[in-house]
This record gives C-alpha cells, structure tokens and sequence, in this order.
C-alpha cells in the first residue's frame, strides 16, 4: 500500500504560504504558512497533522489488539500532542481515554504498551513517546 500527500508553497519561509493536499482529498489545498505553524495564524501545519496521524494509528492499533484478546473497546479517544523545540520533534505525548468491559487494568495496560510500541507511526517517529490512560469498564 502506498499513500500520497502533496505540498505547494511560493515565497519566503516567513513570508510565504502554501497548501497540502492529500490523496484522499479529505486535505485539499489546505493552507499553511509560518503564522499556522508558529503562530495562531489560521491553516494547518506539519505538526498538527503528524499529532493526529500518531493519534488516528495507536488507537486502530490498540482496537486491533483488543480485538485479538476478544474485546471490543466500547470508545478509544486519544489526543495527541507534538512537541516542536528548536526545530526538532523532541516529544509526542499520548492521552487516551477508554471504555472496555471485562479487561484487567493490567491487561489493558499490556495493550497500550504493545500499540505505542507497534503503530507504524510509533515506529516512524524518532523521538520520545508517552502515553497517559483512563480506563472505564
């Protein structure tokens, strides 16, 4: 499988501004500049699309652990937050918030700790990864 995004920009890093598109058009010539990266200016930005890639990939993954431990996980919301300092990525921080019946909070935990090791976007990302956890039952 491969998947594709696409990115236009014209001018200056600080000046300038740009769209990103993505295969699906569910992003389509969606602005980005300097304000919505390092301001509040209005758009998008790399970061923001990376937290909610690491958050879309670690809960899927965790629904597919779960389900191969005969669970069904009644909701998984996680939030994600990507830290940027001076030009690195230096942390993506989990917070999830869960509703599965019957499981063990030490089962649950195994779990959560198998998909923050194994999401393809875990293992992408070279830099620290925590994950915070509320379970109900």
């Amino acid at each position: 499988m491969k998947r594709k995004g696409e990115a236009f920009w014209t001018g200056t890093g600080k000046d300038g501004n740009g769209h990103l598109t993505t295969q699906s058009k569910v992003l389509n010539e969606t602005q980005y500049s300097f304000s919505s990266r390092f301001e509040n200016g209005i758009g998008t930005n790399p970061e923001e699309l990376i937290a909610a890639a690491h958050a879309g990939c670690f809960t899927m993954k965790l629904a597919f652990i779960l389900q191969a431990k005969n669970y069904t996980a009644e909701s998984l919301n996680t939030t994600c937050k990507i830290t940027l300092d001076d030009g690195s990525i230096t942390q993506s921080h989990l917070v999830l918030d869960a509703k599965v019946k019957g499981i063990s909070k030490n089962e649950f935990e195994e779990s959560v700790k198998d998909a923050e090791l194994n999401c393809p976007i875990s293992k992408l990302l070279d830099t620290q990864i925590t994950v915070d956890f509320t379970l109900n039952s």
